[in-house]
């Protein structure tokens, strides 16, 4: 058992390379059994396995840097930068992130990481101020990056600026959708071996220096020897776009050859300047489930072993992202003009249901956000109607493009905002807390929030017959099914509803919190406190008239929302009563991982920590 004596990069660079094979078969195991009982991102971290051993095996670590673009590949990272131990805790409350984290580890998660694309411009303003700062310290910087980092934009510019700065950086591109052959067959190895060369290099360097001091002559002999180079590496490698960027581009290779990576990585290491490495991994690799289903097991719960079943069976309920997909399918039957746009999450958001029903009016983009966004303000402007679904904490890269090419041009789209607010075990770079907030400001936005799977149908419903920019913010959890509804569902612009009549305090409650809100309600009442209970239905517009009925009404009135309490849905209801009201809700920081339920009681947003908190406030009075 070798992993047993890793506990350090300076562990694992003890070993012969002919044991790291059976080494990295110890930490895929190792995954395995963590991730079948806590869920995690499974099929990238296996994938990466080999690679991430390789590069602590040639790099010095921690002196040398690794950044990893995203970061849910990370895994076996974190198993061997001291964190093995730890590892059961993945993903719990007070234990190791699924991400990598400058709190866990600053020696050698450099960054806190969680979206994509960022890598390259990361690891680019790390090697300026290396190269800028007095001390002589010259380490080693490496980003690692996927096919998926690069249908982003911000990925582009990054390359773009690191390849015209020429900084001595690394750039390792780690692939899992193109075949392994032909390309990474016998002549493009060799190939790389030979141009990645100590020998080779040191020659074509000392030409280059030799040529470009001989004149005009000289320089059209040295622009054809880099002609035939580019020439011979483009018969047989995908690489010439990189190298008009400004890098030197090695393979691609196989990712899961340890020894041909290695090799690799010690001949490019020991070249200056941009360069990029590409690898091509298989996802899952090594667990048979993973391999056969990677998108199942991109992000996982918990599952059986021996048969990769989960162990939680679907379809049983419901949640908010169900109830999407199945209703926007319903409505674009009778209306051709509905279409779907997500950014590289169908699956995550329903909306592989809409691709497959109407393959033809589904986009998937990629991982470009803000591209999303602008290109909606295009379908729209050409007479379609586009839902957009994205995370609330993806939705944040996108804000620039909400205000200037929808909100701006009145154009209607139609935002549907998955996992807003506390999403779990994903942490603090996927906790969907900002939303409120920051489209708030946006004029010209109807923003809606559904207290049940009715109202969520009927709010869908109601954004298409709006005509306007519209943004519904749901939870990820399970659906909720009022049954005591008294008053008709429609509904309409800037109305709540009250679920509830009480004498003693108001609680306006908004989305994921108005069952909470009732819950909370039932606890009080046993005590003798009657309070009554709104729906607010809308950020904005506010149901004014509601509001200040409520201001004459009520000594004591909470607000209740699933989001950052600073400028949020409370500061809204508060401008409208004109007189301080108990804001219930997030405070003004990185929500860290743990159970959803778990955290919502940590923070105050249980139906316990609600009721405790309306005594309290109404005691002190």
């Amino acid at each position: 058992m070798f992993l047993e004596e890793i506990n350090s990069p300076a562990d694992l660079r003890k070993l012969k390379e002919e044991n790291l094979i059976a080494l990295a078969s110890e930490i895929r195991q190792r995954i395995v059994e963590v991730v079948s009982l806590n869920g995690g991102h499974l099929a990238s971290s296996l994938g990466a396995v080999e690679l991430i051993i390789a590069l602590h095996y040639c790099l010095n670590t921690p002196s040398d840097k690794i950044i990893f673009d995203v970061g849910h590949q990370a895994y076996a990272h974190k198993i061997i930068t001291g964190r093995k131990k730890e590892f059961s805790t993945l993903r719990q409350f007070g234990g190791l992130s699924g991400f990598p984290s400058k709190d866990e580890s600053t020696e050698y998660d450099i960054f806190t990481v969680g979206h994509s694309s960022s890598a390259v411009s990361l690891a680019l303003g790390l090697a300026c101020a290396r190269d800028n700062l007095p001390s002589k310290e010259r380490f080693k910087i490496v980003a690692v990056i996927g096919d998926g980092s690069l249908s982003g934009g911000l990925c582009f510019e990054g390359l773009n600026n690191a390849g015209h700065l020429k900084k001595d950086i690394l750039v390792i591109l780690n692939t899992n959708e193109l075949s392994i052959a032909p390309n990474v067959g016998a002549i493009s190895n060799y190939l790389n071996k030979i141009i990645s060369l100590p020998v080779y290099n040191h020659f074509r360097d000392s030409l280059v220096n030799f040529l470009s001091s001989r004149g005009p002559r000289a320089e059209r002999v040295l622009k054809l020897a880099n002609k035939f180079e580019e020439g011979l590496k483009g018969l047989f490698v995908p690489g010439v776009l990189f190298e008009e960027l400004g890098f030197r581009y090695f393979g691609p290779l196989n990712g899961h050859n340890s020894g041909l990576l290695i090799h690799s990585l010690k001949n490019i290491l020991s070249i200056k300047g941009p360069r990029i490495l590409h690898i091509v991994t298989k996802k899952g690799k090594g667990y048979f489930a993973a391999e056969a289903e990677p998108v199942r097991f991109h992000g996982t719960g918990p599952f059986d072993i021996q048969t990769g079943a989960p162990l939680t069976k679907p379809g049983l309920t419901k949640t908010y992202t169900d109830i999407f997909g199945e209703k926007l399918i319903e409505l674009a039957k009778s209306d051709n003009k509905i279409v779907a746009v997500t950014a590289a999450m169908p699956e995550g958001t329903s909306l592989d249901k809409f691709r497959d029903a109407f393959p033809e009016r589904f986009f998937d983009v990629g991982i470009a956000e803000a591209h999303a966004v602008s290109f909606c303000a295009g379908l729209a402007r050409g007479g379609l109607k586009p839902v957009l679904a994205l995370y609330s904490t993806f939705m944040q890269r996108a804000y620039d493009q909400i205000i200037e090419d929808v909100a701006l041009q009145k154009l209607p789209v139609i935002f549907c905002i998955d996992r807003a607010g506390i999403v779990g075990e994903d942490g603090v770079t996927h906790q969907g807390i900002f939303d409120i907030s920051f489209l708030n400001a946006v004029p010209g936005l109807i923003n809606m929030s559904p207290a049940d799977a009715e109202e969520f149908k009927e709010m869908l419903e109601f954004a298409f017959e709006a005509n306007k920019a519209v943004t519904i913010r749901y939870p990820r959890s399970n659906v909720f099914y009022f049954t005591n509804r008294k008053d008709s569902l429609k509904i309409e612009l800037g109305k709540s509803e009250i679920l509830r009549q009480g004498k003693d305090f108001a609680m306006v409650a908004l989305g994921s919190m108005v069952s909470a809100a009732l819950s909370a309600a039932e606890i009080l009442l046993k005590q003798g406190l009657s309070g009554e209970v709104i729906n607010a239905r809308f950020i904005n517009p506010l149901d004014t008239s509601m509001l200040q009925s409520l201001e004459k009404r009520f000594k004591f009135i909470f607000t209740l929302e699933e989001g950052i309490i600073d400028s949020g849905f409370g500061s809204l209801v508060e401008s409208v009563i004109g007189r301080p009201v108990v804001k219930i809700g997030l405070p003004r920081q990185f929500i860290p991982h743990g159970k959803r339920e778990e955290l919502l009681g940590k923070f105050g947003l249980s139906k316990e920590a609600i009721a405790d908190k309306v005594t309290k406030v109404i005691c002190q009075k």
